[in-house]
């Protein structure tokens, strides 16, 4: 529920409701299947979530500190280049062509360091934010693989029409309802995970940042469709073995 006369933003996410549901979720996977493998998947899940949203906040926010050392920097360069320029200028009389080209081209190639040097030290917040953002990346897209893992072996088809196990087939421990529940829930994992992604590069429109969120979030949905055919199998086996009753023509005449 939303705060009293508060208006809800629906142009950006909202961090702390991704930490809400992704703590929900945990609670419901912990509830349903105790501490099995998944769940401790979940409680990674949540705390990279409270991660994103501290890390996000502060990559949002300018590096006040960084930026005053970077202006600090650029006025050290830039004053032995400007003492330079204020001396040639006035000993410029009498001075022959070719020493004035020499100064000129001196002048010019400091102007030209000095533009350099200013453009390096403004992009130097910037990629010092990207490779923060990329390293949380990484570690989002291992999650989500091991998700993967954990759904893999999850076979409805070995839950529907049983067989014969070998030495080294998975153990099988779930109901064809619990399967369900299972396979649900390492789908909404993986969309959490990619939502945990897209809290970094909302406020921070870095073309390669967005760039390797979008690819997490690619990552995810192939992933998260994988899950869902599985799932589908399952819908269309209960289908069949649980028809719904269609109303009889009596109920519907009102006879």
């Amino acid at each position: 529920m939303e705060p009293s006369g508060s208006i809800p933003d629906y142009r950006s996410l909202a961090a702390h409701r991704i930490v809400e549901t992704a703590e929900r979720l945990e609670r419901r996977i912990q509830e349903r299947f105790g501490q099995i493998g998944l769940s401790r998947v979940a409680h990674e899940v949540t705390l990279l979530s409270r991660e994103a949203m501290a890390k996000g906040a502060r990559i949002a926010r300018p590096n006040l500190l960084l930026r005053l050392g970077i202006w600090l920097t650029l006025g050290v360069i830039a004053f032995p280049i400007v003492r330079l320029m204020q001396s040639t200028r006035y000993h410029v009389d009498g001075l022959e062509f070719t020493e004035m080209v020499q100064i000129f081209d001196s002048s010019s190639q400091s102007l030209i360091f000095l533009a350099l040097a200013g453009a390096f030290l403004f992009s130097l917040e910037t990629r010092l934010k990207r490779r923060k953002l990329l390293t949380a990346l990484h570690e989002l897209r291992s999650l989500a693989h091991i998700v993967d893992m954990h759904q893999l072996t999850k076979d409805p088809e070995a839950v529907i029409r049983g067989g014969d196990k070998t030495l080294s087939s998975p153990e099988r421990i779930l109901d064809r309802f619990k399967l369900g529940r299972y396979l649900d829930y390492c789908s909404e994992l993986l969309s959490l995970i990619s939502k945990i992604g897209a809290i970094y590069v909302q406020h921070f429109p870095d073309s390669v940042a967005l760039a390797a969120a979008d690819q997490l979030s690619g990552l995810t949905n192939d992933l998260s469709r994988n899950v869902w055919q599985k799932i589908m199998i399952l819908d269309q086996v209960a289908s069949r073995e649980d028809p719904v009753e269609e109303p009889s023509e009596t109920s519907q005449t009102g006879h």
